[in-house]
């Protein structure tokens, strides 16, 4: 069977089916570390979640063509995910010669352990994995305890000298949400806004005694949430006054000053997603404003 390849730009796959292809929905765990990122670097052989995932697809249904997956957020080399969202576009006749339940199966068992399919299915009218979330939550965890580091967390859990100071973190922390420019904490990309609503962005100790960073936006730009750990950090650890990271922030430029954090101490905890009649609307939402706003 011959392939077409759809953008991940394009309108949601027909529900029907009458256009040839069906939208379906995945929701993904993976451990990074082995991984270079979520994404396919072109010309690159280098091991992705997206082209482990797609290989997949190519095999279990046996077409010749790649069935390009678009994701909620693209995680950088060595980030985990415990929520990802992802939808890939099947042509019709693919859909209808299977099951989901089947489908699922077959996936998980061509796929490497470090990677998982928890769910999949056909996706509401109007659902785009990229463009209808309304907000994103990662954490990061962090010990700041030598002797109580746990060795068999050091693929999640980045080792800090301490102990910090979580209040001084917070109140820092506060000062950058609400909706702004976060130049500061972006590695631009060409064409792309780094104007973002953080909701909310707090720091906690756990039980076990470690400080896990909850960081969730509507969306966030290249290396956005590993630099603001990076300058709360410094915070914590005494190297910097709490204001710094506001003014940081209202200089708009990025600078050596902020330091980008390990990547295995973050987790992409999950997405969320409007109620299904409302899919259409957000993803409208969501496209306009990236075409409007500044780069």
């Amino acid at each position: 069977m011959s392939v077409s390849s759809r953008s991940f730009d394009n309108e949601p796959a027909d529900p029907s089916g009458d256009g040839g292809f069906i939208r379906l929905r995945l929701e993904i765990s993976y451990d990074g570390t082995d991984f270079t990122g979520w994404a396919i670097q072109q010309g690159s052989e280098l091991r992705t979640v997206q082209g482990e995932i797609e290989e997949a697809l190519a095999t279990v249904l046996r077409v010749p063509g790649p069935l390009r997956l678009t994701v909620a957020g693209r995680t950088d080399a060595g980030v985990h995910a415990r929520g990802q969202v992802a939808h890939v576009d099947l042509p019709t006749a693919l859909w209808k010669s299977t099951t989901a339940k089947d489908l699922l199966r077959r996936l998980n068992g061509r796929i490497s352990n470090d990677v998982r399919i928890r769910s999949l299915r056909q996706a509401a009218s109007g659902f785009d994995a990229r463009f209808s979330p309304l907000a994103r939550l990662y954490r990061y965890r962090i010990c700041d305890d030598f002797e109580n580091f746990d060795p068999l967390r050091r693929h999640d859990v980045v080792l800090v000298k301490g102990p910090l100071d979580i209040a001084a973190m917070n109140k820092a922390a506060a000062g950058l949400v609400g909706l702004r420019d976060f130049a500061s904490f972006c590695r631009r990309r060409e064409g792309a806004t780094t104007i973002r609503t953080l909701m909310r962005c707090s720091f906690s100790r756990t039980d076990d005694g470690l400080v896990v960073a909850t960081v969730e936006a509507d969306a966030f730009c290249h290396s956005m949430v590993r630099s603001v750990v990076g300058a709360l950090l410094d915070v914590g650890q005494g190297r910097r006054p709490v204001e710094w990271v506001e003014q940081m922030a209202i200089a708009g430029e990025r600078t050596s000053a902020i330091q980008v954090a390990p990547a295995h101490g973050l987790t992409l905890e999950s997405v969320t997603y409007p109620p299904d009649e409302d899919l259409p609307a957000q993803a409208e939402r969501t496209r306009s404003r990236r075409r409007l706003e500044p780069s």
